[in-house]
């Protein structure tokens, strides 16, 4: 299962919209199948780490999903009892030698996969987006390519542009002034945006989690 978490970075005049991909990343020392009591594990062939359907029957894998740094385990329901489901690495469809759905259906080719050496040759070692939970917890199996450097598309002097925005009443006699002093947009009272400027990892309950994991149009 592959969660896009969405939330809000800076202010004005340079504001960002972040998407981070959360998906399990089969970590290599897999804390969750510490904390799942028998009910998880780290297959050998592929390093898949996966639910024991029978036993996660009866244990309650939230547990599990707290120690995950990634909070990659999903539920149905906010029930004690809910059924949990998580990314298995498409395990089926790398036993008939194909790709997981996801490499696959990417429209922007955006995943690749393949043995973590082979991957870390192509595209690095990094293990790590910003905003992402120290790799050295569970020590997962991916690797990142770094964004690039952001282009400013218009040039221009943002300071000037912040100290000129609340003088526009002066400028331009009945157009209103957009706020009284710069900090009033440069500083952000917390709770006020809308994902409050960092990712959600852990929801608190079903809501959460898909308010977290999708736009206003979505």
């Amino acid at each position: 299962m592959l969660r896009l978490v969405e939330y809000e970075k800076g202010t004005w005049p340079a504001p960002r919209i972040k998407v981070l991909p959360l998906m399990c990343y089969h970590c290599q020392n897999p804390v969750c199948v510490d904390a799942a009591n028998g009910a998880m594990f780290k297959e050998d062939k592929y390093g898949a780490v996966l639910i024991d359907p029978n036993k996660a029957k009866s244990i309650d894998l939230r547990k599990a999903n707290d120690a995950c740094p990634y909070g990659v385990i999903s539920f149905d329901s906010d029930a004690t009892d809910a059924y949990a489901t998580k990314c298995t690495m498409c395990i089926d469809r790398l036993e008939q030698g194909l790709n997981p759905i996801c490499v696959e259906s990417c429209p922007m080719r955006a995943w690749d996969f393949g043995p973590l050496e082979d991957l870390q040759k192509k595209y690095g070692t990094l293990r790590q987006l910003e905003d992402m939970p120290d790799p050295s917890i569970s020590d997962p199996a991916v690797v990142f390519k770094q964004d690039g450097p952001k282009k400013q598309i218009i040039p221009y002097d943002a300071a000037q542009a912040l100290a000129l925005m609340p003088k526009r009443s002066q400028i331009t006699p009945g157009i209103p002034d957009l706020y009284s002093k710069p900090s009033d947009v440069t500083e952000i009272t917390p709770g006020l945006l809308k994902f409050d400027a960092k990712p959600v990892f852990h929801a608190k309950n079903v809501k959460e989690f898909l308010d977290s994991s999708r736009t206003d149009e979505a």
